[in-house]
């Protein structure tokens, strides 16, 4: 695995460098430096608009109490499409470009977290793995009922005294 990633970094960029020099003779040095410089500025506005709707899907999904891993690995793709848009070269900025297609970002990331199994606090996903259930709780047959109660005194003056710890949260 560490030999095909060094291969790669060192493949990628002879390529890279390869395509700008062949662009660069047929259209020329400046028009090929801004479409670079052009194709990174587009790319990282997109990017942040496109990201900015992530945030507030995570955000969301946190109100309603849900593990936001879509939203967040659809974060990840769109940071690694803002990597390969600031990078200079051609075929990085087509990856970038096809990174900020959110169908096949969400597709990507469905595919991705259907290969693992996600955790969440109170046994919504722990019960079910091959270790059986957990420390956190599991389920609805574990015995525990929540909720708040007050003692209240049964003085014979009939004065009313509150038994409740103040809490400061």
């Amino acid at each position: 695995m560490a030999a095909r990633l060094l291969l790669l970094f060192i493949i990628a960029p002879i390529i890279e460098l390869f395509l700008l020099v062949k662009i660069g003779g047929i259209i020329g040095v400046i028009p090929t430096i801004a479409l670079v410089l052009l194709t990174a500025l587009i790319g990282s506005q997109l990017v942040r608009r496109q990201g900015l709707g992530v945030m507030n899907r995570i955000r969301a999904a946190q109100a309603r109490g849900e593990a936001p891993a879509l939203p967040m690995l659809d974060g990840a793709a769109l940071l690694l499409a803002g990597f390969f848009l600031l990078t200079p070269g051609f075929i990085s900025d087509a990856l970038g470009f096809v990174l900020l297609i959110p169908q096949l970002r969400r597709r990507l990331a469905k595919n991705l977290l259907s290969r693992f199994v996600i955790l969440t606090p109170g046994g919504g996903g722990f019960g079910r793995g091959p270790f059986g259930r957990g420390p956190f709780g599991g389920g609805a047959d574990d015995g525990t009922i929540e909720g708040e109660y007050q003692r209240k005194s049964g003085r014979a003056d009939g004065a009313h005294h509150d038994n409740r710890l103040d809490r400061d949260d």
